[in-house]
């Protein structure tokens, strides 16, 4: 007798992920419906938007013991309408900037748990409140009430942010690129700490992209001497400071705009490190007199990149998920959403580049 671990009859909401997990060890997996492949390999995430019954096929190949086990997955409307907006903030982690503190504002006291209810409130349902994720690498993790299915030929979630069109530009005004990347909830706990895949934007093979990219920020001390002029936007050119894995370093410079501290105020650590992708520059000082900065707009791919009236390039398909090789990887859904700013730049007076997001949406519903 063989105890595969799977039962033959299963019943879940529309929506919602389920993962089969057999317990027979074999040579390969096949999963199959009707006469469709749906995987190759051991576990099988399940998840459909259209109610009715589903009848899957395992195939455990073996030399030894083959095995085949039909399955039948009953797919019920669910009991609760969903929302299409975002219902859980799970992760807020923004890098120092100068809207940090602000968007959502700290307060003395705050902690991560009740900053991360700040930023639920912000932009949960159909708040658009901005939240600012710092400089680069800085992020936030939020999920909705249910899980986002994989729709094919189509974009499956809408990510809006404060991007703009220069009425001097044609193809750039403001524009803070942040890279997307989701996660499936393998482990079913409801906790961001599965595997995140990166979303393939326009930029991932540009020559001036970092695929493999670290930086470390570092608090500024108590006895910092500001290095500016009071009067000037840059009051403090080495406020901040920051070292990368590239053998460069630089900071994140204070302006005259926003007087707060720009470290998060809610975490004790002295250092905030990240490692991701670095996007190319996409600003440049027009005039060269540092007045007049232009942000160029990437294509597909990036959140706070494209104005959000540019509806098909705020949108994202699920089927550019790869792998950290590079290579696609075929997700039926995703429960976690994931946005980190992806360029390292300062713009002279107006600051470092920072992604700001104020909504997100799935668009099957």
């Amino acid at each position: 007798m063989v105890n595969l671990g799977i039962d033959d009859t299963y019943a879940v909401e529309r929506m919602q992920t389920l993962i089969l997990r057999p317990a027979f060890d074999g040579e390969a997996y096949q999963w199959w419906m009707g006469d469709s492949l749906l995987s190759e390999q051991r576990e099988l995430v399940f998840c459909q938007k259209q109610v009715g019954t589903y009848h899957l096929s395992l195939k455990i190949i073996d030399k030894d013991n083959p095995v085949q086990q039909p399955i039948e997955v009953v797919v019920w409307e669910e009991q609760v309408a969903y929302s299409p907006y975002i219902s859980q903030i799970l992760e807020y982690v923004p890098a120092p900037g100068q809207f940090v503190n602000l968007m959502p504002m700290y307060e003395p006291g705050d902690t991560y748990h009740t900053m991360l209810q700040k930023v639920q409130n912000a932009i949960m349902g159909t708040n658009k409140e901005l939240i600012s994720l710092g400089a680069w690498g800085g992020y936030v993790t939020f999920g909705f009430d249910h899980s986002v299915v994989n729709t094919p030929h189509a974009k499956d979630f809408l990510i809006e942010g404060n991007a703009f069109l220069s009425s001097a530009m044609q193809k750039g005004g403001s524009s803070e690129p942040g890279i997307v990347m989701v996660s499936v909830d393998m482990n079913q706990n409801g906790v961001a700490d599965d595997v995140f895949y990166q979303l393939k934007g326009s930029e991932y093979y540009h020559p001036q992209t970092l695929h493999d990219y670290a930086i470390t920020y570092y608090r500024t001390p108590a006895n910092h001497v500001p290095q500016g002029n009071k009067k000037a936007p840059i009051t403090d050119s080495t406020y901040i400071r920051w070292t990368d894995n590239q053998g460069m370093q630089g900071y994140v410079k204070k302006n005259s705009f926003h007087q707060q501290d720009y470290f998060p105020q809610w975490l004790s650590d002295s250092t905030l490190s990240f490692v991701g992708m670095c996007l190319p520059d996409n600003a440049y000082d027009r005039d060269g007199d540092g007045m007049y900065y232009v942000q160029t707009f990437f294509g597909e791919g990036y959140a706070d990149c494209n104005p959000n009236d540019s509806v098909e390039l705020c949108s994202f398909d699920i089927d550019w998920a790869i792998d950290s090789l590079g290579r696609a990887v075929k997700l039926p859904c995703v429960d976690f959403i994931r946005v980190y700013t992806g360029v390292n730049n300062e713009c002279g007076w107006l600051g470092e580049t920072s992604t700001e997001i104020s909504h997100a949406q799935d668009l099957n519903l």
